[in-house]
């Protein structure tokens, strides 16, 4: 018998669905362009593969995957316009790798923190775990202006189907 995913999982992975779903059907120029001051779809992408790459494979599995992904769309780092499907590839790479710790993730192992070079990390486990679910709904929302702002119409309806992730 399988083992359902951790809540908090669940609705992490139900977070990055929609945030698929927000960019259903854009094209590569697209994702590259910035709209004034906002970072590119593209941008947005890499940056949330980011941040499930350093939490969930480097602090996590103390893995090195895409080592050159923070200088190119770290949070406070000079904006960047990376290919759309480039972002994509890496983030679905990222996603399965984090994924790989993600399902292992029991309650007791939310409360505990990670070390990095010697020092516990700031916040634990399940708070690190919302903050990215919660970093994919912020850029949802971005991304959504973002569409808007280049003139597109056809934006998906918020928040999505939620049978997968109903609360039980």
């Amino acid at each position: 018998m399988e083992m359902a995913a951790h809540l908090l999982v669940a609705q992490l992975r139900f977070a990055r669905s929609e945030f698929v779903r927000c960019l259903e059907g854009i094209t590569e120029e697209e994702g590259c362009r910035r709209v004034q001051s906002l970072n590119s779809l593209g941008w947005m992408v890499g940056h949330l593969a980011n941040q499930e790459n350093r939490y969930w494979v480097m602090l996590a599995q103390g893995r090195k995957f895409f080592p050159e992904l923070n200088d190119l769309v770290g949070f406070r780092k000079p904006a960047s316009t990376p290919s759309l499907n480039e972002m994509w590839s890496v983030w679905k790479s990222v996603t399965q790798a984090a994924d790989a710790y993600l399902d292992t993730l029991m309650p007791e192992v939310l409360t505990t923190h990670f070390e990095w070079n010697g020092k516990t990390w700031d916040e634990n486990v399940g708070t690190m775990l919302m903050r990215n679910t919660y970093h994919y709904w912020f850029h949802t929302g971005q991304a959504l202006t973002v569409r808007k702002l280049l003139g597109d119409t056809a934006l998906p309806e918020f928040v999505g189907d939620m049978s997968t992730v109903a609360y039980h």
